[in-house]
């Protein structure tokens, strides 16, 4: 080489608008991990007409406006994840990322590798280049966490790291790289009992349940029974390329008597049951049976299916009057049938329910 000094005569710099670095990042990210990394469903997927069903709906929609986190609770098989979709393909994240992880289907190793990736060589079968996390992979988008409180002590101390301070380190790394990720949390616990018990991080839980939603039982959303069987009825029978005959109105009291421990997932596996067995030999009393016997296999001790029940408050003889005509409307919305099973005539009926209205200005009558 020459000893000559070389000399500066300038400088070159190469100048890139944020927003186009920001797209060639999110194109990567896309090109490489975008299978499956979307969000199918939207709040038109939710099928109900019940009054708590729809003020569920409502507050899950303002939720989505907010980039705060959302922790649903809920029994097993009531839509938490149709709502976390929803939540966020109504959200400013809905052209990012939808990632969704089950927590407890990934042991604890595993789920934190998952969770905040690895570096090359940080472990023996480690992926040569190492891998991104989840948290890498959701940004500016939203993380899916179900079945949160099956996560270990030690994943929930790194869990809140991330939350606290937006920063993901890999496994086997030292650089901090920061994210930007709404995460939505589900639950089918009480995760309060978890932690009174020591099994739950409080701070964790109060991390995470900035914004609550609880999503209702079907046992308690009596008038959407009816109408997601018809739906499910509909939906597998045109699946099957069949016709089948209805459930009868015999056969949507049972279903609305019964507690449906497996909520709208049991209730879908029952007629999915019902429209393959229900053939051209099926008359309407033996399908009704068919219906009552598939109900009587998931019972377990419950009351005749056939025979609802109701609960009564003791009270005086009108109030009583009035618990009864309230829930048997919540159960039949026909009125002309309501009359034949309250075995009065329908003007009778219409004026016990305006009797009823005029004691509690609350109600209404449904026609």
């Amino acid at each position: 080489f020459s000893s000559t000094k070389i000399k500066k005569a300038g400088v070159i710099a190469v100048i890139h608008a944020a927003s186009s670095v920001q797209f060639l990042e999110q194109k990567i990210r896309t090109e490489l991990y975008s299978k499956g990394l979307v969000a199918r469903f939207s709040f038109d997927d939710i099928a109900g007409q019940s009054p708590l069903l729809l003020q569920t709906i409502q507050k899950a929609r303002s939720f989505s406006k907010s980039d705060a986190t959302v922790l649903l609770t809920g029994e097993s098989g009531t839509g938490k994840e149709l709502f976390v979709h929803s939540i966020h393909q109504a959200s400013s994240r809905r052209n990012g990322p939808f990632v969704a992880i089950n927590s407890a289907s990934l042991p604890e190793h595993l789920l934190e590798s998952e969770l905040f990736g690895y570096e090359e060589g940080a472990f023996t079968g480690a992926r040569k280049g190492g891998k991104l996390g989840f948290f890498e992979l959701a940004h500016n988008g939203t993380l899916f966490l179900d079945e949160i409180s099956e996560i270990t002590p030690r994943i929930q101390t790194s869990l809140l790291r991330v939350l606290q301070t937006k920063q993901v380190i890999r496994i086997g790394g030292s650089q901090v790289i920061p994210v930007d990720v709404r995460i939505i949390a589900a639950v089918n616990k009480n995760l309060k009992e978890l932690v009174k018990k020591g099994e739950f991080r409080q701070d964790l839980f109060y991390r995470l349940n900035i914004l609550g939603l609880n999503i209702p039982p079907l046992r308690e959303r009596l008038i959407d029974i009816p109408f997601l069987a018809r739906l499910f009825q509909q939906n597998i029978a045109d699946h099957y390329s069949k016709s089948v005959i209805p459930f009868s109105e015999r056969v949507y009291l049972a279903f609305q008597s019964y507690k449906w421990p497996g909520n709208i997932r049991e209730l879908e596996n029952l007629v999915e049951k019902y429209v393959v067995i229900c053939d051209d030999t099926y008359t309407l009393e033996t399908a009704e049976e068919l219906a009552f016997s598939l109900l009587r296999e998931d019972l377990e001790g419950e009351s005749d299916p056939a025979k609802p029940t109701l609960t009564i408050p003791i009270a005086s003889l009108q109030e009583m009057e009035n618990s009864i005509l309230s829930q048997m409307e919540q159960l039949i919305n026909d009125k002309n049938h309501l009359a034949q099973m309250l075995d009065v005539s329908r003007s009778t009926l219409w004026r016990k329910l305006k009797q009823a209205c005029e004691n509690d200005p609350s109600r209404e009558i449904v026609n």
